[in-house]
C-alpha cells in the first residue's frame, strides 16, 4: 500500500540527489534498474498494511514508515571507526579477506583485499559496474520486483555499492571471505542500502561471512540485499550475523538460486535490532541441487525478529534441510514463516523444516507457522514447530548434581543455542558466535517462565 507522501520525502529527496551524482561512471543499465526499483517503491511503499499481507501479517513496520532518514551518499571521515573498533564490533580474523563498509560505501584503507594468486575477483561492486560483464548479466537478475515487497525495491532504487565476488569455473577460494558492513553514528538516523551479488561458477567454492553491525548509539535503517548465483556442481557456505544496536531497524532480503548438483549451505544469527527481518528465498532448480539452512535468532526486552524462509524446489531430485531455533526474553516477540513448494514435476524431493523455540519469560510471545505446498506425489516431506520453557526434569538433573538454579538454566540455554551454533564451519566464526550468545544469555536465564 501506498504511504502518504510526505512520509516518503526523505527517500525522494535522497533518490533525486542520486541521480544528481556525475554519472560517468554509471552505466545506463544501472540508471535503469535504479529507476525500476524506484518506480515500484513508489507503487508499493512500506507494507504497513497487514490486512491480507500473509507475508508482513504479524510485523508491523509502521514505526519504520513513519521515521525520517538521512541518506549518506559517501564516506563522513570523522565517524569512520579504526580497525581495532572494528574488531570488537564484528568477526575478523587477519588471514581472512576483511572487505569493510562504512554506511554501505566501500572502505579501502580498513580492508584486506584478497591474495593475488585467489583466482577470482572480490571486492567493491561499485568498482566491478562499470564494464564488468558478469555484474551486467547477473546483478538485479534474482530479485523479482514484481513478486517482493516495496523493500526490496527501495535497495535497488538506491543501487550504488556493495560486494561483487566472481568465483570462475572450477576455482576454489580458500581463504574465507568476510564481509563487515558498519553503520556509523551521525547526527541525524540514516538508511544505508548494502547490495552484495556472489557468483560461483561451475565447480567453484566459496565460503563468506556477512556481518551487520553498528557503532554504539546508532539510530538507522539498514535495507539490504544479497544474491547468490550457485553452478552446476558448486559449493556455497554463507553466514550472516546481524547485530545491531537497539534503536535500529534491518530488512535484509537473501535470494539465492542453484544449478544441477549444487550445494548451498547457511546459517543466520541474528541478535540486535529493535526489529529485525531476515527474509530468505532459494530456488533449487537444478536436478540433484541441495540446501541446508540454519538460524539461531535472539530476543529480549522490546525486540522483535521475523524470520522469512522460502524453499522452491523447481526440479526433481532436489533436498532441503530447514532448522532454526530462538530464544526469546521479556516483551520480545519472534516470528518464523518457513514454506517449501514442491512443483508438480519436482518428483522424488526431500524436505524437511523445523523451528524450535525457547521462552524464557511469560510476556515473550513466537508467531510459528511453517507449511508445505506440495504438488508432486512422490516426495518425502516434513516439518515440525514447537515452544515452550526449559525441561524442568533436565533442570531437575543438573540442580541435583549440586548446580544452582540459575548456573543450570544457562547451561541448558547456553546446549539449546549450541546446536545451531555447531554448524559453524569456520572455527573462529563458531568461537566468536559461541562467546556472542554467552555473554547475551546470562540476564536471558534468571527469569525462567514457571521457575521456582
Amino acid at each position: 500500500m501506498t504511504q502518504v507522501a510526505g512520509k516518503l520525502q526523505s527517500y525522494t529527496d535522497g533518490f533525486i540527489s542520486l541521480t544528481q551524482e556525475p554519472n560517468g561512471h554509471v552505466p545506463g543499465w544501472v540508471r535503469e534498474l535504479r529507476g525500476a526499483g524506484w518506480s515500484k517503491f513508489q507503487q508499493l511503499g512500506f507494507p504497513t498494511a497487514r490486512r491480507g499481507n500473509e507475508r508482513w501479517k504479524y510485523t508491523n513496520v509502521r514505526p519504520l514508515a513513519a521515521a525520517q532518514f538521512s541518506i549518506p551518499l559517501g564516506l563522513d571521515p570523522d565517524t569512520a571507526p579504526d580497525v581495532q573498533t572494528l574488531m570488537r564490533l564484528a568477526p575478523w580474523q587477519d588471514d581472512w579477506v576483511n572487505l569493510v563498509f562504512i554506511d554501505g560505501i566501500f572502505s579501502p584503507s580498513l580492508s584486506t583485499g584478497p591474495s593475488d594468486d585467489c583466482g577470482g575477483i572480490v571486492g567493491s561492486l561499485a568498482k566491478h559496474i562499470p564494464g564488468n560483464r558478469v555484474v551486467q548479466e547477473r546483478l538485479g537478475g534474482y530479485t523479482d520486483l514484481e513478486e517482493d515487497d516495496g523493500l526490496a525495491a527501495l535497495n535497488t532504487a538506491f543501487l550504488k555499492d556493495g560486494t561483487f565476488v566472481h568465483v570462475p569455473i572450477g576455482v576454489n577460494i580458500s581463504q574465507p571471505l568476510n564481509l563487515v558492513y558498519l553503520t556509523t553514528r551521525r547526527y541525524q538516523p540514516t538508511a544505508v542500502f548494502p547490495r552484495t551479488l556472489i557468483v560461483a561458477e561451475r565447480s567453484s567454492s566459496v565460503t563468506i561471512n556477512e556481518s551487520y553491525v553498528s557503532m554504539p548509539g546508532s539510530a538507522h535503517f539498514t535495507d539490504a540485499l544479497t544474491e547468490i548465483a550457485i553452478g552446476d556442481g558448486s559449493q556455497v557456505n554463507h553466514y550472516k550475523l546481524i547485530n545491531e544496536g537497539a534503536d535500529a531497524y534491518h530488512v535484509g532480503h537473501t535470494r539465492v538460486h542453484q544449478s544441477c548438483d549444487s550445494a548451498f549451505s547457511s546459517s543466520s544469527f541474528v541478535i540486535g535490532s529493535a526489529l529485525a527481518r531476515n527474509d530468505v528465498k532459494v530456488t533449487l532448480d537444478g536436478t540433484g541441487s541441495s540446501c541446508d539452512l540454519n538460524g539461531l535468532y535472539l530476543t529480549k526486552d522490546r525486540q522483535h525478529i521475523d524470520n522469512l524462509i522460502n524453499i522452491d524446489h523447481a526440479s526433481p531430485h532436489t533436498t532441503s534441510n530447514l532448522f532454526y531455533k530462538g530464544i526469546l526474553d521479556g516483551d520480545s516477540r519472534a516470528v518464523f514463516g518457513g514454506t517449501v513448494l514442491v512443483r508438480k514435476d519436482s518428483q522424488k524431493a526431500t524436505a524437511r523444516q523445523s523451528d524450535k523455540n525457547l521462552l524464557l519469560s511469560d510476556s515473550a510471545e513466537v508467531d510459528s507457522k511453517p507449511s508445505l505446498l506440495i504438488y508432486a506425489d512422490d516426495v518425502q516431506c516434513g516439518h515440525g514447530a514447537t515452544a515452550g520453557n526449559i525441561d524442568p526434569m533436565a533442570l531437575f538433573y543438573l540442580r541435583s548434581r549440586g548446580l544452582d538454579h540459575e548456573t543450570a538454566s544457562r547451561f541448558l540455554v547456553q546446549a539449546f543455542a549450541g546446536e545451531v551454533i555447531q554448524t559453524v564451519g569456520l572455527e573462529p566464526l563458531r568461537e566468536y558466535l559461541d562467546r556472542l550468545y554467552r555473554d547475551e544469555l546470562p540476564s536471558a536465564t534468571i527469569r525462567l517462565r514457571g521457575a521456582k
